[in-house]
């Protein structure tokens, strides 16, 4: 498994919530929904995306960004431009001054705005909850990102904005699928441009000594590696190793195994029904107690309570 692959595994929508959205200047909104990502792409006019930490991103027709979460943001036809609506979790939307704005600008299946041929339309993707993004994808972004035109062309674009407004049997599904495609072939051309900042394990992955260990781990985290056997497969001593790996990817060999089976571990228990003696075998872990005390030690929460609340 290369880095990408195992970095970009992890999106799996559940329910996510898609709109077109069609505004006419002056136009703002304050997005304060916490959600954990959410995509954005312009099909017509341009926008601004602001958030509170000072930062802007331009976006004009073709573009597309990704915000993560939990921090709001502001999304506008001028950076300078007052909101108008404030969107909070659950999907609730109020004016500024508090009152409920919900179904006052609805314009049609999944079409929101002031008309809907507005001199700005956007289609938006947003996951709802963390558990459908993988944490590791999550920690490796940057609050807002965005794709230009030029450096993206995604043929999945239009097939959204055919989809995006459809009112069909299973299109729920159909656009959950849609949605991880278009994150997943966004990261990917992000992440092959300069000027992405991916995380220290991902570039460490070009390392001859610390990359092929990072594969290994990777392809099998249920092997009960130790320090000395990854060395030998590396051809160093153990101390190179350690120093090396710890150097290169912030944390020791064993302890980056550990984060990467509780990743592995979290995704199994949202995706499927396996018990916790079996993830436990899977990942790594001698019996169900042992993953059980290493998994909420890490998450502050218990498997099963983590189950629950991604179901």
């Amino acid at each position: 498994m290369d880095a990408l692959t195992g970095l970009l595994e992890g999106p799996r929508a559940r329910g996510a919530f898609m709109i077109r959205a069609c505004f006419d200047p002056p136009w703002a909104i304050r997005v304060a929904d916490r959600a954990p990502l959410t995509v954005m792409l312009l099909a017509r006019g341009e926008a601004w995306l602001t958030s509170d930490g000072g930062e802007r991103l331009r976006l004009g027709p073709g573009d597309l960004a990704v915000a993560r979460g939990p921090d709001p943001y502001t999304c506008a036809d001028r950076p300078d431009t007052a909101p108008q609506a404030l969107i909070l979790p659950g999907g609730e939307c109020h004016y500024p001054d508090g009152r409920p704005l919900n179904g006052v600008m609805d314009l049609g299946v999944r079409t929101w705005g002031d008309r809907p041929d507005g001199g700005t339309v956007m289609l938006i993707g947003t996951y709802r909850a963390r558990g459908e993004i993988g944490g590791r994808l999550l920690d490796a972004l940057p609050p807002l990102l965005s794709l230009t035109a030029d450096v993206w062309n995604c043929p999945l674009t239009p097939f959204l904005a055919q989809e995006i407004v459809r009112d069909a049997p299973g299109q729920e599904v159909v656009l959950d699928r849609l949605l991880d495609l278009l994150v997943i072939a966004a990261l990917r051309a992000w992440f092959a441009r300069p000027e992405a900042e991916p995380p220290a394990w991902y570039r460490a992955q070009a390392d001859p000594v610390v990359g092929p260990v990072l594969r290994l781990l990777q392809d099998d985290p249920a092997h009960p590696w130790t320090v000395a056997a990854l060395a030998a497969r590396a051809g160093v001593s153990r101390a190179a190793l350690a120093r090396r790996f710890t150097a290169l990817v912030g944390e020791p060999p064993i302890t980056y195994l550990t984060g990467w089976r509780l990743a592995l571990a979290a995704d199994r228990l949202r995706d499927s029904d396996d018990t916790l003696a079996a993830i436990a075998r899977r990942v790594g872990y001698g019996s169900a107690f042992a993953l059980s005390t290493a998994f909420k030690r890490a998450y502050g929460v218990s498997p099963q309570e983590w189950r629950t609340r991604a179901a």
